[in-house]
């Protein structure tokens, strides 16, 4: 049977054209519905998050209602040390780091899955309020577009501010204050200097380990250790 070659190169161009168009149209989807949620945060503070909606839907975790505080009521050394470890230099770059992000990428591929990220702070907001916390490539490219979203959008503050009130504690438990209270039993302004530390170090990972247990990681006590030191 003779092909039919011109009819098979339209057919494709014709795929390829849709699958090109489909690609433009979900990062446009994307872009506009995510900045307009954006462009309402700025002034309105989430009721809930991709993250948190997860845990209690999927997971059917008990999640506790982060207690909103101002960036201002948060105490001022506790702000200092979560930059510290978290991402030193928050307030002067745009969003992304590339050179972590490519040390995250080495460091992957050698290990043969994404266990690393290279997350700023802004990426970590993004991916709390808007993504499911499956690891993947896509999902980082996807925390990218938003993390420059964001950038463009809020204030460096107002990031951070969202940061602190809705990144996970543990199970369930979004937010500082609100982690403050269920890991010590006090609001995190009245916290001492050790409560602190070791709640800024949980951070890191809050779903395996809590502040009693966090120097049995490794990576954990070293953070410990850093903060205790500086601080």
């Amino acid at each position: 049977m003779k092909l039919n070659l011109p009819a098979i190169r339209t057919a494709v161009k014709k795929a390829v054209f849709v699958y090109v168009l489909s690609i433009v149209f979900f990062h446009l989807a994307f872009i506009a519905l995510t900045s307009m949620t954006l462009f309402i945060y700025k002034w309105v503070n989430p009721p809930a998050t991709t993250l948190m909606l997860h845990r209690a839907v999927a997971l059917r975790w008990p999640v506790q209602r982060p207690r909103f505080l101002p960036l201002n009521e948060i105490p001022q050394r506790t702000r200092s040390m979560i930059i510290r470890v978290e991402d030193g230099t928050f307030y002067t770059h745009r969003g992304i780091l590339p050179a972590a992000l490519r040390h995250a990428w080495e460091t992957n591929k050698r290990l043969g899955r994404p266990v690393y990220g290279g997350s700023t702070i802004t990426m970590q907001t993004a991916r709390t309020l808007f993504l499911v916390p499956e690891k993947s490539y896509f999902r980082k490219y996807l925390e990218m577009i938003l993390a420059l979203e964001m950038e463009l959008i809020l204030s460096k503050d107002r990031i951070f501010e969202l940061y602190l009130n809705y990144a996970e504690w543990g199970r369930g438990v979004f937010g500082i204050e609100a982690a403050a209270r269920h890991h010590f039993g006090r609001p995190v302004k009245e916290l001492g200097r050790d409560q602190t530390i070791r709640l800024v170090t949980l951070l890191s990972s809050p779903i395996i380990y809590t502040p009693q247990t966090l120097r049995k990681n490794a990576i954990l006590n070293s953070r410990y250790v850093y903060l205790s030191e500086r601080f």
